[in-house]
């Protein structure tokens, strides 16, 4: 599959010619931006810049619906009209392509990795840098539409102000790629000038030093190679420091007030700006950590210490080779993904291992209509790809569709990761399904079970429209995998069963996110509260609760219908996530708004009072565009409340699911 954007062509599934990438499933799913540089005339290229500015201008341009009554005719006509335009953005493996990201500081930081391995132009084409340059200046205050102050610096997240974090790396990112301060509308010395005035680099929060470190443009600190939880990635950096070019030399001047050999890192060690501060660590931590600093750190210098640190990196190094080698060189994320490729460089610059990482960095890119930019993980195949299947399965047309859910089929039934890794405290993988598309090797219980959910809906739907089913003994591996999941007190993990308590939280040592070391029963995978309600509803239904003997069902429905807007819609604020209350946009948002019917229409709600569904659907058809999608609006996923993205088939799947299941309902009122 082939989609033209200026020189660069998006390319599924391919991979096959080269020798340094595997497969398990013939690159299935997988999604990468090759440059063409004899691609379009000056006319087509000039057309494709037209659009992109028409696209930004009008995507939030509302037809209006002009029935005052959401009949069954009104929805059959949405429902065709969208699943006719989202049909045609299947890949030709079954999967829809998309940009799964948000999170503004994982492209740095690949920039930073191919950088310091001295990689960027074998791997990157100079229209990836000019893609690469164009997004981070178009995400930066001083452009970004959704940013309403002009401040000149760079936020963490799409979402959101400013930060010392996002300001620190994306900054450092274009003066690696080139940029000068004198460049077009001043948009660095901006960016320098936030930095500047809201503490300097030495206010970098804990992951920015880290990286800056490597650079010995900050200072990493003692936290940053304690060997748990998440933070084992970060051990090496402590004793490696990248190339000093120019470049770094110049930016050890811009990024703070007084003179680099003159300042009290000490100091800064502690030091974060206010504005990256989301959850400030204890006074216990903070002397814990200085104490392991100041007696700790010296002994492991020495022996017989040194001893056991050279012990326990070699050990590291061996879980990493592991990691590489069972996710085929894509790793758990990206931010695994780089570090794992410097350790590997570090180790050996000509080793099969490091030249393996290479071209997976382009797994991770994503072309739009603001530049190129980084996913959040290796994608959301898998994920996206179920709950599409589950929402033409509620519109009542797959006969009419039937070619889009079988090639969604057969690409489920191909990404099932049937292999079980036995080494290194992994958890059990046989019968699961990745986020992705199955190279990573990382079994996600919540993908696995809406995998299952998919599977089980189409093996009710003739064979000859959807095909065959998988075989029954691969059902049990999945179920098998699902219970593997459950934890002690009845709770289920996402990604491996809980082996400590939550005091462990207590030595991370990160600012700005909180959670990141033990799985909890708090649901945090998207905005918010309509997507938790929506969920648990289907959950308690599908246990044999109804609104009619459950407390539980029928709290949660007066509980969304007092959140909905006038409009008939719903809209949450990011912020929900991490305050841990509903906060309303004030505005409606077709997502929000497709999982509280989705949630009201699961608890039954249309046979006791249709009218706020019929409300909310009419306010999703008024959002349908001409093309028959919904708008792209404020992202809607998230991760730990602190990290917020887009899945690329929201704006869609959930709209499509809603309106069918509620079609569905209606003709069984009627009948």
């Amino acid at each position: 599959m082939y989609c033209n954007k200026r020189e660069l062509h998006l390319k599924i599934g391919e991979g096959a010619g080269n020798p340094l990438l595997r497969s398990p499933n013939g690159f299935l799913g997988r999604e990468t931006w090759e440059f063409d540089p004899d691609a379009g005339t000056p006319e087509e290229r000039a057309e494709v810049e037209r659009l992109r500015r028409d696209f930004t201008r009008n995507r939030f341009t509302r037809r209006e619906c002009d029935s005052s009554e959401i009949t069954e005719e009104v929805l059959l006509t949405a429902l065709k009209r969208v699943l006719d335009q989202h049909s045609s953005l299947q890949a030709q493996d079954g999967h829809w392509p998309g940009g799964f990201s948000g999170v503004l500081f994982i492209l740095p930081l690949m920039i930073f990795a191919l950088h310091v391995t001295h990689s960027l132009n074998d791997v990157l084409s100079s229209e990836h840098i000019r893609e690469i340059c164009r997004y981070i200046y178009n995400i930066q205050a001083s452009h970004n539409f959704l940013i309403f102050n002009k401040d000149g610096g760079w936020s963490t997240l799409t979402l959101g102000p400013s930060t010392m974090f996002g300001s620190c790396v994306n900054y450092a990112t274009l003066r690696l790629l080139g940029e000068e301060l004198d460049g077009d509308d001043n948009a660095l010395s901006k960016g320098r000038a936030w930095i500047l005035t809201h503490g300097t680099a030495t206010a970098a929060p804990q992951w920015a030093k880290i990286f800056l470190s490597v650079y010995m443009i900050g200072l990493g600190t003692i936290q940053s190679f304690l060997n748990y939880g998440c933070f084992h990635i970060f051990y090496p950096f402590i004793q490696f420091v990248g190339p000093i070019t120019p470049t770094i030399l110049a930016m050890r001047d811009e990024l703070y007030n007084v003179p680099y050999s003159k300042i009290n890192w000490n100091n800064a060690r502690s030091s974060c700006c206010k504005d990256d501060i989301i959850y400030p660590p204890s006074w216990l931590q903070i002397v814990a950590m200085a104490s392991l600093n100041s007696f700790v750190e010296p002994l492991f210098n020495l022996w017989p210490m040194n001893v056991l640190r050279q012990r326990a990196l070699t050990n590291l190094m061996d879980h990493i080779h592991y990691e590489d080698e069972n996710s085929y060189y894509i790793g758990l994320c990206p931010m695994n993904k780089v570090l794992n490729m410097i350790y590997c460089w570090i180790e050996n610059p000509n080793s099969y291992a490091f030249r393996q990482h290479l071209p997976r960095i382009h797994d991770f890119l994503w072309l739009a209509e603001d530049g190129m930019k980084s996913k959040v993980y290796g994608g959301c195949q898998c994920w996206e790809t179920a709950l599409i299947v589950q929402a033409y399965c509620s519109s009542g047309l797959t006969k009419e569709f039937a070619a889009t859910p079988r090639k969604a089929h057969d690409f489920i039934k191909n990404s099932q990761n049937c292999p079980s890794y036995s080494s290194f405290y992994r958890e059990r993988s046989k019968g699961s399904w990745t986020l992705t598309n199955g190279e990573n090797g990382w079994p996600i219980a919540d993908t696995t079970a809406e995998c299952l959910k998919a599977i089980l809906l189409l093996s009710k739907i003739p064979s000859n429209q959807v095909g065959d089913s998988i075989k029954e003994e691969r059902s049990f591996d999945a179920v098998d995998c699902l219970l593997s999941f459950v934890n002690k007190d009845g709770t289920l993990s996402s990604a491996e069963s809980k082996r400590t308590t939550p005091w462990v939280e207590f030595i991370n040592p990160s600012e700005s996110f909180r959670n990141i070391i033990v799985d909890y029963p708090y649901g945090s995978w998207a905005i918010c509260f309509t997507y938790a309600t929506f969920f648990a509803i289907k959950g308690l239904v599908a246990a044999g609760r109804t609104y009619q003997n459950s407390s539980s069902i029928r709290k949660a429905c007066n509980f969304l219908l007092s959140k909905q807007l006038t409009t008939g819609g719903w809209g949450e604020n990011y912020i929900c996530c991490q305050v841990e209350e509903y906060v309303d946009s004030g505005r409606p948002h077709a997502v929000n708004t497709a999982w509280a019917m989705l949630g009201l229409i699961y608890a039954g709600h249309v046979e006791i009072d249709p009218i706020p569904l019929h409300r909310a659907a009419m306010e999703l058809i008024n959002m349908q565009l001409d093309t028959g999608e919904f708008p792209q609006q404020e992202i809607v996923g998230s991760f730990n409340s602190s990290l917020f993205f887009n899945y690329p088939n929201y704006r869609n799947l959930f709209q499509i699911w809603a309106l069918g299941e509620f079609r569905h309902r209606l003709l069984a009122k009627k009948g």
